[in-house]
């Protein structure tokens, strides 16, 4: 691969990004999406959306850079939009679709998840009714909800704090760009 920088800050890497060293995220990234259970593709396809400055690919595009097929990336997409990854867009002007990652899509991830513990939380309160909160297995199930009980409290405030700091980093971005 070349050392030389993209011309123009393209979606690729952006203005003096070299592709070897973008290329070298995606894939690194990727693996770690891989190791924390998400598909090869989609993770891949992730990965490159992050790594581009607007976010914002075609189809074509991303099996260019991944060096896939369409039907690779469609699948890959398919799935991250199902889970809210990635939103799917038309191209101005034209019939393909573009995909999106956003910049609080990590926020909204989280937020969807905490749907999840909820229904968690009432799935296992069934369990330990239906076991009985003495039986060992009742035991087990019990200690489990009172972890996802935990976990729903600390998400809910620690939603809040990062709500708050993203605040003050933009405060702070707009006074250095004024200044």
């Amino acid at each position: 691969m070349s050392e030389q920088p993209q011309q123009g800050g393209d979606k690729q890497g952006g203005e003096g990004r070299r592709d070897e060293a973008v290329t070298t995220f995606i894939e690194r990234f990727a693996a770690q999406l891989v190791d924390a259970g998400m598909q090869r593709m989609p993770s891949r396809v992730f990965a490159c959306l992050l790594a581009t400055d607007d976010g914002v690919l075609t189809s074509a595009e991303l099996g260019e850079r991944l060096q896939v097929s369409p039907a690779a990336v469609s699948g890959a997409v398919r799935y991250l939009a199902q889970v809210g990854m990635l939103s799917r867009e038309r191209e101005p002007g034209s019939r393909r679709d573009r995909y999106r990652v956003h910049s609080d899509q990590w926020y909204d991830a989280l937020t969807r998840r905490d749907s999840i513990l909820t229904r968690w939380e009432a799935t296992l309160r069934d369990g330990v009714e239906s076991l009985g909160e003495t039986s060992l297995a009742g035991r087990r199930i019990s200690e489990s909800l009172a972890f996802m009980e935990f976990m729903q409290k600390e998400l809910s405030g620690m939603m809040e704090r990062w709500r708050e700091h993203v605040a003050e980093l933009r405060a702070e971005e707009s006074g250095a760009s004024r200044g």
